[in-house]
């Protein structure tokens, strides 16, 4: 915002962009509080007007027809990985090249996508710059994180919060949220997934314990279940099916948990999905109710994903297990946290029924809630 209203000063025109409504409107609000009473704001149009004539415009690049019909003298994108690569060529871009004008590009690594293709022209260009500033200086040492000062740091954030999140995200997570580095875009949440998927479908063993996770669907999704072996922390089972009603998804459902003995079955609640819990547990089986919300869907597949990372679990040589796994997405959000989801087009029943299973691991008792 700084640089925005500097150049404001100075009389120049700048289009201040962001991949989202919402996060247009966050720097809306950013603007007004870094101008206080020196600019006349246009909520309208979204414009700030300094006295000097100069003007900042702030776009959502959503859709990139909103930044269409201006010319500028420079142009900022915040949180540029995340708008689409064809609103710069097509559209942002242009709007500088009348004035000979300048970019100003800023925003966590997502991959090899056109924002790294930026990044690394800028380094041997001799009329731009590259800055890569990590949250805080380290270093990863014989897998453990070691202290190294950087430059462009934000030396007051605790190195003992850096090892907490070192210890808790997948190492490409954390690579690119906290490094800023610039990850392959193959397998960003879950890594390692076909050294882990190497197994074929058991049979019950005497004494083990078994944990079903249940992702439930109707029409176009799948139900999904999905049992592991808590004993050894080995996936031993996996029932997809679709388009069939709910008495013969129960049936499918308590078959399995017959079969395996299940001590703890996990469902997602949300939707058709407590109605469904409800019948189960009046019949007696040992179903815990998952609420699935942005921040508990976080926590179980992280979890999964440190797991695979780390080799703790071994899954099913599942070919669609293995494609959803390998092609799940994450998404930054302005206030920092991810969402975690699949791509366009693609399923992700799998990936939570299996994440169900995983979370249930060192529960007891059937009447634990998970919030």
């Amino acid at each position: 915002m700084a640089v925005a209203l500097e150049c404001a000063v100075k009389g120049q025109t700048v289009l201040w962009g962001a991949p989202t409504f919402d996060q247009a409107g966050i720097g809306w609000g950013e603007m007004q509080h870094a101008a206080g009473g020196l600019a006349q704001f246009n909520r309208s149009r979204m414009e700030v007007i300094l006295p000097t004539g100069g003007k900042v415009i702030l776009r959502s690049l959503d859709n990139p027809d909103n930044a269409r019909g201006h010319t500028a003298h420079g142009v900022i994108i915040d949180e540029a990985p995340r708008v689409d690569g064809r609103a710069w060529f097509d559209v942002v871009r242009p709007i500088i090249s009348d004035t000979n004008g300048w970019a100003l590009l800023m925003g966590t690594p997502l991959g090899h996508n056109w924002f790294w293709r930026e990044c690394q022209a800028a380094k041997d260009a001799p009329d731009s710059a590259f800055w890569q500033a990590p949250t805080l200086g380290v270093a990863i040492v014989d897998s453990k994180l070691v202290r190294r000062p950087h430059p462009m740091e934000n030396s007051s954030f605790p190195f003992a919060e850096a090892e907490r999140m070192f210890e808790s995200l997948p190492a490409k997570t954390f690579e690119q949220e906290f490094l800023a580095a610039f990850v392959d875009d193959a397998g960003l949440v879950f890594r390692g997934v076909r050294g882990v998927s190497t197994l074929q479908p058991g049979t019950p063993e005497k004494d083990h314990s078994y944990i079903m996770g249940v992702d439930w669907a109707r029409s176009y999704d799948w139900t999904v279940l999905s049992v592991i072996d808590a004993t050894i922390k080995r996936q031993v089972a996996l029932d997809r099916f679709n388009k069939i009603d709910y008495a013969f998804q129960l049936g499918r459902l308590e078959a399995m948990a017959a079969r395996w003995h299940c001590h703890s079955i996990i469902a997602e609640a949300n939707s058709m999905g407590t109605p469904l819990i409800e019948t189960l547990q009046r019949k007696g089986l040992p179903v815990r109710a998952f609420t699935t919300t942005q921040q508990s869907k976080t926590q179980i597949i992280e979890a999964l994903a440190l797991a695979i990372e780390r080799a703790t679990v071994t899954l099913l040589a599942d070919e669609t297990q293995i494609a959803e796994l390998e092609a799940y997405d994450m998404q930054r959000l302005p206030g920092g946290a991810f969402r975690y989801n699949a791509p366009q087009g693609m399923h992700d029943d799998t990936v939570i029924a299996t994440a169900l299973a995983w979370s249930g691991m060192g529960l007891t008792g059937p009447l634990a809630v998970l919030l």
